[in-house]
């Protein structure tokens, strides 16, 4: 096992990219939807262990921390500020647009461009920013132009408010069509090494030089857990599952930022311990093949 108090800053060791080509981070970044409530929804069960879980991140050395408007709703950006503010100058924060929530776990898919300015508003606020680093569409809404979702954001740019837009959950062909209106500085579809639907994406990322941040990186539990396929794979390195994982992530694409979210330090501790972990291409081959495409 990696020694986290002999690396303090382990994080570093997942290499760097640049998103938009002038934002640099540590690839292995942090997913802040977890800090919240049950359903993504309220304040947390255990508010010091959330901001605990913050401060600790970036001691560890992560510089990018992915969050969203939606979660809580609200509450993620609030507490990261809390924890955080004033931030580290390397630190950047990438939150989202695009979602209206009614309650736990519902999810209401709302593009209006007056929508998009107004949420953009009060996450500069509840962020204490003056510009949002990354600015990711949380889905294209179809029941609004993408020339006037991304047309809003484009104006919110234009005024000095977000310096890149990003998108989530898109095709090649939407990937494409956004790039006729605006840069597109990131992608975050779903991906893991069991859920490889967006391999097309990556693959285009890969081309474009833009960031891929996969959300669900370890899968929807199934990597995680006692019963993990990659149990015995993992004790080969003398690592866990998890770390296994997002090390595979890692060696997948240069373009790649994992960005896994937890709500326990401890295991933020584990997560992060993955940046140091080295796979030769026959190993990255291996689980691959071994979790079937």
């Amino acid at each position: 096992m990696t020694d986290l108090h002999a690396t303090p800053h382990i994080a570093r060791e997942s290499g760097t990219f640049a998103i938009g080509g002038d934002l640099p981070v540590h690839r292995l970044g942090f997913g802040a939807m977890r800090i919240v409530g049950e359903g993504v929804w309220g304040p947390p069960r255990d508010r010091d262990e959330a901001l605990a879980v913050l401060r600790r991140a970036v001691e560890l050395g992560v510089n990018f921390i992915d969050t969203a408007d939606s979660y809580g709703p609200q509450i993620s950006e609030q507490l990261i500020r809390e924890a955080l503010y004033p931030y580290a100058d390397d630190l950047v924060i990438g939150t989202k647009a695009g979602f209206a929530r009614t309650g736990p776990a519902q999810w209401h898919i709302l593009g209006r461009p007056e929508y998009l300015k107004q949420q953009v508003e009060l996450s500069l606020r509840n962020l204490g920013l003056e510009r949002i680093d990354l600015l990711q569409l949380h889905r294209i809404d179809p029941e609004v132009p993408l020339a006037d979702q991304l047309g809003a954001l484009v104006e919110l740019r234009e005024q000095g408010k977000i310096r890149h837009i990003g998108l989530s959950e898109v095709t090649v062909d939407e990937l494409s069509a956004a790039r006729a209106v605006t840069p597109v500085a990131s992608v975050q579809n779903q991906y893991a090494p069991s859920f490889r639907q967006s391999e097309d994406v990556l693959e285009q990322c890969e081309k474009d030089g833009t960031a891929f941040l996969p959300w669900a990186p370890v899968g929807r539990g199934e990597l995680a857990g006692p019963g993990s396929p990659l149990t015995a794979m993992a004790a080969e390195h003398g690592v866990t599952p998890v770390q296994l994982s997002l090390a595979w992530l890692l060696h997948r694409s240069p373009v790649m930022l994992p960005i896994p979210g937890t709500s326990r330090v401890a295991h933020l501790e584990e997560n992060t311990a993955a940046a140091a972990v080295r796979l030769t291409e026959a190993e990255t081959e291996r689980i691959s093949q071994y979790l079937g495409t």
